[in-house]
């Protein structure tokens, strides 16, 4: 593949923030790597951006080991990739010890171990070419720790400081690394949550975000050097009171 493709991986890409990187990636892309479980839904993205962007459609659950070496190969086989979003995610609702530990493990697997081994995968090669970038869709409850989502915040958490340590190890490479904690969003991943207890009607329309104005605020911070994207009036401000609560709790 020519070099002067741009290339672009993103996981989760069947909906949500998934397929709105893919679909605001195209105009800056030659070729998108969509990852995802359910295949149709990639195939009608496919044929959506046609006109824009190749874009090779990629069935893999990112929870298993089998998925992760899947998506490992196709990014070796259509890549190597200029821009990699680790987007891929769920998230239960309800106390942990009243949760299922096989599906908090699995999250534990999906958010943090597919995201290290899949940057491990692709900084390489955007070093050997002068630079890329790396999007780790991260959340605004990583910041806010509450009740009812310990494992799921933990993760996030895992992303942020994970991200802020890499981006300086591979700044002088030219790649650039991204933390994006969005607040609450509307995407499928709330349907879950809902039906396990999870009330959003508790927070005012103000409070929630569309997908595009979310993806928007990502990309428009590429090659700004600014590590942490919170889009979303105040949310900013949550972050910095969450965290300073964090740091408070401690004492000492």
């Amino acid at each position: 593949m020519p070099d002067s493709k741009t290339i672009a991986l993103v996981t989760g890409a069947s909906s949500g923030l998934g397929i709105e990187f893919c679909r605001q990636l195209a105009s800056r892309c030659d070729v998108i790597i969509a990852v995802a479980r359910r295949l149709d839904r990639l195939e009608a993205l496919a044929e959506e951006l046609a006109a824009e962007c190749e874009v090779h459609a990629v069935a893999a659950d990112l929870a298993t080991v089998e998925g992760v070496a899947h998506t490992m190969e196709m990014l070796r086989q259509k890549g190597p990739v200029d821009i990699l979003v680790n987007n891929a995610g769920y998230s239960p609702y309800g106390h942990f010890a009243d949760s299922a530990i096989e599906e908090q493990r699995g999250m534990l697997a999906l958010h943090c171990d597919a995201t290290i081994t899949l940057c491990r995968a692709a900084i390489g090669f955007m070093a050997e070419a002068g630079g890329g970038a790396i999007i780790n869709v991260s959340s605004l409850g990583s910041f806010v720790p509450g009740p009812g989502l310990t494992v799921y915040g933990a993760t996030k958490a895992f992303l942020n400081y994970f991200s802020q340590s890499l981006a300086a190890e591979v700044a002088d490479q030219g790649i650039e690394v991204q933390a994006l904690c969005p607040g609450l969003v509307r995407t499928e991943i709330h349907d879950s949550m809902t039906e396990q207890g999870f009330d959003g009607s508790r927070f005012p329309d103000e409070m929630w975000a569309e997908s595009g104005e979310v993806v928007a605020a990502s990309l428009a911070a590429l090659g700004s050097g600014q590590l942490f994207v919170i889009p979303g009036t105040g949310n900013g401000d949550i972050a910095r009171m969450g965290a300073q609560a964090m740091l408070t709790s401690v004492g000492g």
